[in-house]
């Protein structure tokens, strides 16, 4: 999978943002740190999802970065980080969270057992579609758009992230 960043519990971190993931703290503790995930860290507090996301999990998070954000219509984000939008903005998070740990590993033996495609329930009710493009996990929103997986398993001490280039949007 290219780009794959796989540091196991107990191997040197993943850098991701520029900094080190340590597989011994949770998804915040990690992703504060990211300088490419401040958008979604100060999205994940005005969301008030901060103590969900420390909680035991285990979760998986198709992370978008900086750019992801920037590259949603002008004005979106900052619609979305108002407090009369948190319910939209929460909705628009937890689409991007999956429940259970599932790596890069299991994420393929789910695409190969589906015949190429594999559903994915998120926190949020919707689902996700995750299929490989060459050598590349592509995950497709409800909407048709698609996301691909740029840094995989970033293993954290309740989960796993998957650094994605675009954001995903229920439907």
């Amino acid at each position: 999978m290219a780009g794959a960043g796989m540091a196991a519990p107990g191997m040197a971190p993943v850098m991701v943002g520029g900094a080190p993931m340590y597989a011994s703290r949770d998804i915040i503790d990690n992703a504060v740190n990211s300088k490419d995930h401040t958008t979604l860290v100060a999205a994940v507090k005005a969301a008030g999802l901060v103590e969900t996301l420390k909680g035991p999990g285990p979760f998986t998070v198709f992370a978008p970065t900086n750019a992801a954000f920037a590259a949603l219509p002008a004005g979106t984000v900052d619609t979305l980080l108002q407090p009369a939008n948190k319910p939209m903005l929460t909705k628009v998070l937890t689409y991007h969270v999956v429940p259970g740990r599932i790596d890069a590993a299991a994420l393929a033996q789910q695409i190969a057992a589906g015949g190429g495609r594999a559903t994915l329930r998120t926190v949020s009710g919707g689902t996700l579609t995750a299929m490989m493009r060459g050598p590349n996990v592509i995950i497709t929103d409800s909407k048709g758009g698609m996301a691909m997986v740029t840094t995989a398993n970033v293993y954290q001490s309740n989960g796993v992230i998957h650094v994605v280039d675009k954001v995903l949007l229920p439907s």
